[in-house]
């Protein structure tokens, strides 16, 4: 594994029960870095993301996080390793209020008052929001809800799934300076899963595209062309 390299998974296969959905994938993140996976619905990029928190086992290859190998560590363990999860599916918990949701992503919560403060300079709406339930959030408060616990824990690499989806353009530009800002005043590294190209473009380093389980192209987000080039293989 690289010395930088916050999240190496090398040669990672994949899926449920005896169902390959993930073939022979390898990529990385360095220190500070912002990378996208982008591809259609049924890639398997979800299933890519659930594999290295430990939620679905590994049936071939190895992920190495922060230099340490995880290949067969439990979700709880991977966390504990400074790694924060935002899946795209049942993502907050509805019937609790927010201060509750963010509370649980916290390994201490006796921070919580000092991180809180933190998150509101990110999205201020929380400030007056914390004793309401979750679930009467609008869809935009409840994605930066999602964001906003996986901040809490200041964690050293985030996974996030799809974290635009159905979301109006002055929401999706909150999320992405949130999530640049955060990378700036914390040096966090992002592995973002994502659909939306423009905003895959807009915020990360670099790109790589999910075909049927498999790497089919890959390259930096500030190249000539990059959006073209995705939007080719995301058509077909």
């Amino acid at each position: 594994m690289s010395a930088e390299s916050v999240l190496e998974v090398a040669g990672v296969s994949s899926g449920y029960g005896e169902a390959t959905v993930v073939r022979d994938v390898s990529l990385s993140v360095k220190a500070g870095e912002i990378v996208a996976l982008l591809g259609k619905n049924g890639m398997g990029k979800s299933t890519l993301l659930k594999t290295i928190m430990g939620y679905l086992p590994v049936q071939k290859g190895a992920v190495a996080i922060l230099q340490n190998d995880v290949t067969r560590e439990p979700p709880h363990r991977i966390a504990g390793r400074g790694v924060a999860y935002s899946p795209q599916a049942e993502a907050i918990f509805h019937d609790l209020t927010v201060r509750e949701n963010l509370v649980l992503g916290m390994p201490d919560p006796r921070g919580f008052d000092a991180e809180f403060a933190r998150i509101c300079g990110i999205f201020p709406f929380m400030k007056d929001r914390l004793a309401q339930r979750a679930g009467t959030l609008s869809g935009g408060e409840q994605k930066m809800l999602i964001l906003a616990r996986a901040l809490m824990a200041r964690p050293k690499l985030i996974l996030i799934d799809e974290i635009t989806e159905g979301l109006q353009p002055s929401v999706i530009d909150r999320l992405g300076k949130a999530l640049l800002d955060e990378r700036e005043n914390t040096g966090v590294s992002i592995f973002l899963v994502e659909q939306h190209i423009q905003f895959a473009l807009r915020v990360a380093d670099r790109w790589a595209v999910l075909k049927l389980g498999e790497i089919d192209d890959a390259g930096d987000c500030a190249a000539s062309g990059a959006a073209v080039r995705i939007a080719d293989h995301l058509a077909v």
